[in-house]
Formats: structure tokens, sequence, C-alpha cells
């Protein structure tokens, strides 16, 4: 019982200890970039003063804060760009053409980053053609990303595949701009 009194003094005296280095530490964001700076703290610093402390560098603390910033500003912009890409494709074809190779190298990479993610891969079409053809062709252009996936090195159990045909047009018009449009593979996050 002696020695547990003992413990529970030693650890109330070591976390004590840890929370009041952590309050009379600074704060300070020290800004690597200046262009991150922002505006009202650019105006506070002297002529020549970089925002950096000369004498020593970001502590561990800052560092690994600004770090895990900039890191989740990457990931959701790079989520984002995944979502938002779409690859597109010739009219009745489900090949794929360098420029859509070349985002789905980009996506093959984000997804190597992110190996939990799962997503959806939707195979669109446009207008022309009857509702099963499009379907189906919907459905070998969805397949076409995915394979090219899979081949890439990405598990084919993190993607799913569906096709809406000409259901869901990305843009309206009978144009052959806006039917370019619509015939397109379009990446879902799940």
């Amino acid at each position: 019982m002696r020695n547990f009194k003992w413990l529970n003094h030693l650890i109330i005296f070591i976390v004590a200890g840890i929370t009041l280095t952590q309050l009379s530490c600074s704060r300070k964001i020290i800004y690597s970039d200046p262009s991150r700076v922002p505006a009202d703290s650019q105006s506070q610093r002297s002529e020549g003063d970089t925002g950096l402390e000369s004498s020593q560098g970001p502590s561990a603390f800052e560092e690994e804060a600004l770090g895990s910033e900039t890191a989740m500003e990457r990931m959701q912009l790079t989520r984002e760009d995944f979502i938002n890409e779409d690859i597109y494709f010739e009219f009745d074809s489900a090949f794929l053409n360098p420029q859509s190779q070349e985002t789905l190298n980009r996506k093959v990479a984000w997804l190597m980053d992110n190996p939990l993610t799962t997503i959806v891969i939707e195979g669109h079409c446009d207008d022309r053609g009857t509702n099963a053809y499009n379907l189906a062709l919907g459905d070998r252009r969805a397949e076409s990303a995915k394979t090219f996936l899979v081949d890439a090195g990405i598990s084919a159990s993190r993607i799913r595949t569906v096709s809406y045909g000409e259901e869901r047009p990305a843009v309206s018009g009978d144009s052959e701009e806006a039917r370019a449009k619509n015939r397109r593979a379009h990446f879902v996050i799940e």
C-alpha cells in the first residue's frame, strides 16, 4: 500500500512538471516560408527581420505543428484534385488515351499515399445510343480505369465500379463539346 502512495506522488509530480513546462513555453509560430506569414504579423516586424529566431530554431513542438498543418493542407488539396479530376474518352470508346493515363498515374500515387481509402469509379456516357448500350459502355469505361489502377498496384478490393450510362451528365447540351465532357469516368472517395 505504501509503495502505491509513493508511485501516485511521483506520477502527480511528473504530470505537474510537464503541465508547468507546457504552460510556460511560448507558442509563437515561426514561419519558414515568408509568403505564409499573415499580413498583421508582417507589419509588426522590423525591416530585415525574417520572423525566424536567430539564436534558436523552432521547437520540436512548433516544427511538428507546422509539418502536420502543411501535410493536412497537401492532403486536402490532393483529395479535392483526386475527386475533381475526371478522365475522358472518345466517342464509343473505353480506350485510355495518354492524357487519361497521366491523370490515372496521379490517382495511383494518391491512393498509394492513402492506403485505407476505397473508391468508386463511375462510368458515364453522352446521350447518343440506347440506354442499355450506354450502361454497358459506361461499365467498360469504369472497368478500364479500374484495370489501370490495379495493374499499377492498387488492390482491386479498394475499388468498386458503377455505370450510370447517360443518366448523370456533367454538362447539358447537344454540342460536341458538351458531349465530350459527359464521356468520362468520375472518381468518388467512399
